[in-house]
């Protein structure tokens, strides 16, 4: 019988919600059922979050090791307390804030899975939020997960794209201000999207000629021109290249009609030009199992479409939902790949 793919799925910030939603989704009989799900983080992080929310700490198969392919169904802990630095966090001095010391110990989470993931070790890796901030503090430069995958990995057009509600919808240009949007409009970076869409929704969605529909960046697209030129200089001749390529896309669509039935109806996905422009209609239409996927990478990785949630930390209120749909969308890519 074939094995359950394997998910790497990692800790995120420890003083954010990951721990908790983490914890949370493992208690869930789906996940279980489609997944073996290998926590990938400090155990003593888990144990502290769940001591202090009364949450039951499952009981781990392995811990360590280089190989799970051939081992039971989980779930497994990857141990990583500092392992790349050197130090382990403290423990629960963390919650409820960003830090450095918190932004080192989720970046060595999300090498330690990347690494796995590449080696073939994990099927697919679901990562918890990181703080941006955290980030910044620690000195690193990426401003989220997707440019830093795209560092750790070595491919440098990776693809976000959102995933919720009946939706998909990638975006040209992901963590950025909107004043430095038009600079990074081009046609090379809508065609590049546009391509690396089909290839892996052909690759991991099993949807043999992805429908695609591609927005405007300017009001009403543009207006021939009148509201802006990114549409006839950038985003039309990427589309034109694209079919020419044997690629089902059109556009552009003005932005504040793509997501209508009618549209949603005629197109299996969507290429946004920027980050609000994806995550609002996805995160209006199922706020709570919206998933972040990396496309354009040579693995397979997900997450919850949700913050570090700071500010309900300690509360228990914390919902599983986005990470729950996160871990079983990468169960089912990896199902898919060849």
């Amino acid at each position: 019988m074939e094995r359950k793919p394997l998910i790497g799925i990692t800790l995120g910030d420890p003083g954010g919600i990951g721990p908790e939603v983490v914890l949370r989704a493992l208690r869930d009989a789906r996940v279980r059922h489609a997944s073996r799900p290998v926590i990938i983080g400090d155990p003593q992080i888990l144990a502290g979050v769940a001591s202090l929310l009364s949450l039951k700490v499952p009981k781990f198969q392995f811990a360590g090791g280089p190989d799970l392919k051939g081992a039971g169904d989980g779930p497994f802990l990857l141990t990583v307390c500092g392992e790349f630095s050197g130090r382990c966090p403290p423990r629960l001095a963390l919650l409820g804030r960003p830090s450095k010391t918190g932004a080192e110990a989720a970046v060595d989470c999300i090498l330690n899975a990347v690494l796995e993931a590449e080696d073939g070790r994990l099927d697919a890796i679901v990562t918890a939020p990181i703080s941006k901030e955290g980030l910044h503090m620690a000195g690193y430069g990426w401003p989220g997960h997707t440019e830093m995958l795209s560092e750790m990995t070595g491919f440098h057009k990776p693809v976000m794209m959102m995933a919720a509600g009946g939706l998909r919808i990638a975006l040209v240009t992901t963590h950025t201000a909107i004043k430095d949007l038009p600079g990074l409009v081009t046609q090379k970076n809508v065609l590049d999207t546009i391509r690396i869409v089909h290839r892996d929704l052909r690759r991991w969605f099993g949807l043999r000629k992805p429908r695609i529909g591609v927005c405007g960046l300017n009001p009403h697209a543009g207006e021939a021109g009148l509201f802006g030129a990114e549409e006839k200089k950038a985003i039309a001749p990427a589309i034109r290249q694209a079919r020419k390529e044997g690629i089902a896309c059109d556009g552009p669509i003005p932005a504040d009609a793509a997501f209508t039935p009618k549209l949603r109806a005629r197109h299996d996905v969507f290429v946004a030009m920027f980050h609000d422009q994806a995550c609002i209609p996805v995160k209006m239409l199922a706020f709570d199992s919206g998933v972040n996927v990396t496309l354009g990478l040579p693995i397979i990785r997900t997450s919850p479409d949700h913050g570090t949630a700071y500010d309900i930390v300690r509360q228990g209120q914390a919902n599983p939902g986005s990470m729950i749909a996160a871990i079983l969308l990468a169960a089912e890519m990896a199902g898919r790949r060849g």
